[in-house]
Parts: structure tokens; C-alpha cells; sequence
């Protein structure tokens, strides 16, 4: 750990002596109000848990932690007892795929340092280890196993470093056949289980698509487009059918939401499968076919279907716990069933449900027994008019303590993307915050997924721009309520909502400090260095943002880094040395700029970490600085 690193985590024992002068007000709080504070390194005793992945004797489940401190594979016995740890990384984090359809063997994936340059490996029973994609700077990901179990197909770029070409990988022997070669350089969206039809997508813009059909039965490398549409429609793929006679994809083609429709592959015609009022995110299968899985996205909330189609009815799991569900999983019998519950104040915890039986059984309590739930804040989804006139919802957490007599400053949270969405769900960076006595206002400006095709678009070409009003305008809004402290507003945000942040303390000066954690600051160099294996997305993010080779003035334009003279608020930047995506001479030279402007800025630069937090002592050192950093200039 470096020195200015070891100064932060030292600044925490500091910290906590500005807690009790947080509040605006000299009035003290109601006798009625009594909540503990907790550490960042108490939050993220916090286990963060998923994957349920059922092996093939229907008596453990696959799940990835990081109860090590950094992301390993476990296995989970189904009677509740103590799980099992499988890999034992120190460094890299291992994310678990599925055990092997008829054994006990682990695939998982796994980077180096967050490269995001992706193997696939397999871990077998008696812990040796063997890599399926190996090479240098080759990226490989998971497309699924063959319908007769003796195959897995894998997607890598190994031949092109922009293209991902299709292999199917013996299990047998773990020799690997190319079976669809990519010269298009699109993006390959699955496989079908019995190994004759790929889907795929090209994008056309970011407002237009086009899906393909590959039957490999035919030969070559011959592509059938399937979705002739007049105007923009958009198409994604959830997958093939479990009998490999149904492809099942995303379009938003009649509507302002996304349905779920059904391709036929023999007659290739095309049926509505599945509709609601808001974005339909999953459609997949579990339990050899038997029952269909399908997620909605419902107003940053995940609200879960399943049906079991052999009897054509929903299936009903008596007293589901409160909260998002995701994760579902039956075995093969139907007798068996996984699924994981989150709220705002719960992490994910795994159940498992016993067919007639009472209730599902939680065999994993992942929230540290040290944090009393009671503790814990849950947002409320609100609404505020922008500029415009135009409705922007988010997700806002009141702390405990806040009250007209005791008003708490805030910190609004952009989230990442663009067209990310911050959704209901633990988050213990947020949580750690109001526990402190900071509000959190996480905006979903106008950009954002979810609420319709209309209100994604409106950000386009005008990022830094209206969806940063948006942000004005949230803060605006919590200057109307009588316990935020209305000179007392700060903004932070990764990614995405890190360059939003750096937009925010550059054109505007509403926001007293920033928090920009791995954000872009120059458009103009990350749209010119993105990695090749982003080439299938390339169009779609220029359509978004804007071509380097053509709208080079405005990248400078909305780009804080040539515009770091008009920055006077304090800032904290974080960023990972191995960030792909950012670059970390982009937050070298923003910091660089505003130094040379005598503002505050706080740089935390983590050698072992990428574009996000892999490791758990990475996550706890960030929030402590987030805190005392807040502490100090807010």
C-alpha cells in the first residue's frame, strides 16, 4: 500500500471525531433518535454472495464470495450446513460460472488484476486447475453447455482482438473446434444447447439493431437477418429455448418498454411471448426446461415469474421473503429450487426451497451480526420536475438522525453507464454514508434505463448537458426539504457518474464538493482508446457520445479536464492503475490540473484494481476516504 493510501486508512481514527459535528443545527437530537454508527470495515463485513448454480446431485449450489476478502467459488450445501471454500485467490477475483452438468467440477472466470482480459477455467475435484482459453491478451467468456453434456461452447478473441469467434470445447479431453468463425465483428449473443443455430447482433447506432440467425447445419459462416423492421428498433437476445426449437429475444420495436418475443426457428416466424408495463430484463430456463424464469425491471425495483410449463402454471413459493429475488434455479427433478433476496437493508442472502414444503429456508445470513438491521436506511423512490418540465425519478435515503432540527448535509450519486440505473438493493458504500448522517440522493437523470425508450435517448449527444441539469435540478429539490442542509450538497459517482461528477464541479457551481470514483475526464482520448474487444459496441457508444473523427470539438467541450480552471470545490479522485476503460493518465492529469489551481483534491490510486473494486480491503479504504474526505469539506 502506498504512503498516501496508509495516510487515508490512518485519517479514519480521525474521522470519527467529526461525527458528532456533522449536523447544521446546534440543536440537539430528540432523545427518541438513538442508531449506532458503524465502520467502513463493519459495513463490508458485509458478505457479498451469488450464483446458484444446482450440481448434478441436487445437494450443493455454486456460489462465488467474498467472505475471503477477495472473490472465491464455495460450495453451499443445500441442508444449510457450512459451506465449502473451492479456490483460494488472495489476488485475482474467481467468478463462478456452474458446476459441470454431470460431476463436480468448476467453471468459473477469473482476470488479472481487472484487466477485464477474461479466461475460462476449470477447477477440478481434486483442486487442480486448468485453463480452457489460454494465451496473452485474449478475452474468452461462457456461451453455454451442449445439449448431450459432453461440450461447452466458448466465445473468445484470440484469432482477432476485435472479433469474438465461436468454439465448442470437448469435455472430454478439453480440445476446442472453431464452429463459427466472426468475421463481421459482431456480437455473439448465444448458442443454441444443441449446437446448430447462433444469435447474433449488430448495432446500428444506439437507437437501431439488427438480429441475425446462424445455422451451422448449413455450413459457412452464412448470417439470416431476422428482425426486418422499418425505423429504429433495438434487439437483444435472452437465449435459446432448453429443445433448441425457440430463440427468445428483447426488442423494443412495439412499444415504449421492452418485450419478450419468440422466434420459431423452423418457420422462423415470430410470436409475443412475454409483455409487461415496464422493461422485461430476463427470459431464461432452469430445471432441464421445465420452468421459465422471467425478470422485470419495475421502477428500479426486480420483480421475478416463474412458471413451470409442464403444468402451465405459476409457481407459487410460500412466504417469499421481502425484497428483489433473483437468481432462481430449480434441479433437475423440480424438487429442489434456489433464489437469492435483496433489499436496501439486506445483502443477498441464498434460500432454498424444498418442493410442499412451508417456507424457503435462508442457509446464508451475509449482513455482519454486528449491524443491527434497525440501523439501516431504505430508500423511497421520488420524483422531481428538471428544466424542462420533464419527471426524474431516484431512489432517496434519509438518515436516522435527520430532522428541521437536525438537518444533514447530502451528496447526490450518479450512477455509471451511460444509461446505467441505480436500483433498489444493498449497497453498503450508501449505507455507510447515512449511517453518518449524509443523505444520498441517487438521481436516474434522464439517460437512464428503464423508464422507456424515449427517456434513454433524450441524454444523447447532449451528455454534460441536460442529463447534468437533471442533477442540478435534483439537488434543487433537496433543498426543498426541511432536514437537508441546503448549502451542504456534494455530488459523487463512478464511472459514468464519475465524469458526472467532474461535469458537475466544472460547469456548474451548485455542488460544494466531488466525489469521482474511476470517471472520465477526457472523451476525446477514452473514445479513442477503448479495448478492441469493445468493436461490436463501438458505433452504438459513438451514436451516444459522439465520434472522435467528427465531434472532436464538443468532446472537448463537455471533457472537465480541458476545463479545469473553472473548478474551485474541493475534489477526491479514485482510480485503478489496470482501468482499461479509463485510463489512469486521465485522472493523472485531472488531479495535475486542479493542483495547478490551488483547489483541494484528494488523489487515492489503486495499483491492484481495474475499472471497480475487486478486493475488499480496496472497497473498505475507498469508503473511509469517501467519508473523511466529506467530513472535512462538507
Amino acid at each position: 500500500m502506498n504512503a498516501y493510501c496508509a495516510t487515508l486508512l490512518s485519517a479514519g481514527l480521525i474521522g470519527t471525531l467529526f461525527l458528532g459535528g456533522c449536523s447544521s443545527s446546534e440543536e440537539p437530537l430528540p432523545p427518541s433518535v438513538e442508531f449506532a454508527n458503524y465502520s467502513a470495515e463493519e459495513f463490508y463485513q458485509t458478505t457479498t454472495q451469488f450464483g446458484a448454480s444446482i450440481n448434478a446431485a441436487a445437494n450443493s449450489v455454486l456460489t462465488t464470495s467474498d467472505a475471503s476478502g477477495v472473490f472465491n467459488v464455495y460450495r453451499q450445501p443445500l441442508d444449510g450446513s457450512p459451506a465449502t471454500q473451492l479456490s483460494f485467490s488472495t489476488t485475482d477475483a474467481i467468478m463462478g460460472i456452474s458446476w459441470f452438468p454431470e460431476d463436480d467440477r468448476v467453471l468459473y472466470s477469473a482476470d488479472s488484476g481487472g484487466n477485464e482480459l477474461n479466461h475460462l477455467y476449470v477447477l477440478s475435484e481434486d483442486g487442480t486447475v486448468t485453463d480452457l482459453t489460454p494465451g496473452e491478451n485474449l478475452k474468452a467468456r461462457f456461451m453455454g453447455w451442449s445439449h448431450d453434456k459432453t461440450a461447452l461452447y466458448v466465445a473468445t478473441n484470440q484469432r482477432d482482438p476485435s472479433a469474438f469467434d465461436l468454439y465448442k470445447v470437448t469435455l472430454s479431453n478439453f480440445q476446442s473446434e472453431l464452429i463459427f468463425q466472426n468475421d463481421k465483428a459482431l456480437s455473439l449473443e448465444a448458442v443454441s444447447a444443441n449446437g446448430q443455430f447462433v444469435a447474433i447482433i449488430e448495432a446500428i447506432g444506439n437507437t437501431d439493431s439488427a438480429l441475425y440467425l446462424v445455422n451451422l447445419a448449413q455450413g459457412g459462416n452464412r448470417m439470416r437477418k431476422v428482425s426486418e423492421h422499418e425505423g429504429a428498433v433495438s434487439y437483444g437476445v435472452f437465449s435459446f429455448g432448453p429443445d433448441s426449437k425457440n430463440l427468445y429475444y428483447s426488442t423494443n420495436r412495439h412499444g415504449e418498454f421492452v418485450q419478450a418475443w419468440r422466434l420459431e426457428l423452423r418457420a422462423l416466424t415470430h410470436h409475443v411471448y412475454y409483455t409487461a408495463d415496464w422493461d422485461v430484463t430476463t427470459i431464461r430456463f432452469t430445471g432441464e426446461g421445465r420452468y421459465r424464469v422471467a425478470a422485470i425491471n419495475e421502477d428500479a425495483a426486480r420483480r421475478v415469474v416463474m412458471r413451470d410449463l409442464e403444468t402451465d402454471r405459476r409457481v407459487e413459493i410460500p412466504n417469499l421473503p421481502d425484497g428483489n429475488i433473483s437468481g432462481f434455479e430449480a434441479s433437475a427433478d423440480g424438487q429442489v429450487m434456489t433464489f437469492y433476496a435483496e433489499s436496501d437493508t439486506s445483502p443477498s442472502n441464498l434460500y432454498v426451497y424444498q418442493a410442499d414444503t412451508e417456507s424457503p429456508i435462508a442457509i446464508s445470513a451475509n449482513l455482519n451480526p454486528d449491524i443491527a438491521v434497525e440501523n439501516l436506511v431504505a430508500s423511497e423512490v421520488v420524483r422531481f420536475n428538471s428544466f424542462d418540465g420533464l419527471a426524474i425519478p431516484g431512489l432517496l435515503y434519509k438518515p436516522i438522525n435527520a430532522s428541521p432540527n437536525n438537518r444533514v448535509p447530502a451528496v447526490i450519486w450518479v450512477h455509471g453507464g451511460p444509461g446505467g440505473q441505480s436500483r433498489i438493493g444493498y449497497n453498503p458504500m450508501i449505507q455507510h454514508l447515512v449511517n453518518h448522517g449524509y443523505a444520498v440522493f441517487s438521481v436516474n437523470n434522464r439517460g437512464s434505463s428503464g423508464y422507456g425508450k424515449t427517456f434513454y435517448h433524450l441524454d444523447d449527444l447532449r451528455h454534460g448537458e441536460d442529463d447534468l441539469q437533471d442533477i442540478v435540478f435534483g439537488k434543487k429539490h433537496l433543498q426543498t426539504l426541511n432536514w437537508v442542509d441546503r448549502n451542504r450538497i456534494g455530488i459523487m459517482g463512478g464511472s459514468y457518474g464519475g465524469y458526472m461528477t467532474m461535469a458537475g464541479m466544472a460547469f456548474t457551481d451548485e455542488f460544494a464538493v466531488g466525489i469521482n470514483i474511476f470517471g472520465v475526464t477526457n472523451w476525446e482520448r477514452t473514445l479513442t482508446s477503448i479495448p478492441p474487444w469493445w468493436e461490436s459496441f463501438k458505433s452504438y457508444l459513438y451514436a451516444e457520445m459522439g465520434d472522435p473523427a467528427t465531434d472532436m470539438e464538443r468532446l472537448r467541450r463537455i471533457s472537465p479536464l480541458f476545463h479545469a480552471d473553472q473548478i474551485s470545490g474541493p475534489i477526491l479522485v479514485v482510480q485503478g492503475a489496470n482501468d482499461p476503460r479509463v485510463l489512469q493518465i486521465e485522472s493523472d492529469e485531472m488531479v495535475a490540473a486542479i493542483r495547478a489551481n490551488d483547489v483541494p483534491v484528494e488523489y487515492l490510486l489503486f495499483p491492484d484494481e481495474g475499472h471497480g473494486f475487486r478486493k475488499k480491503v480496496n472497497r473498505i479504504a475507498a469508503s473511509e476516504a469517501y467519508l473523511n474526505f466529506l467530513n472535512e469539506y462538507l
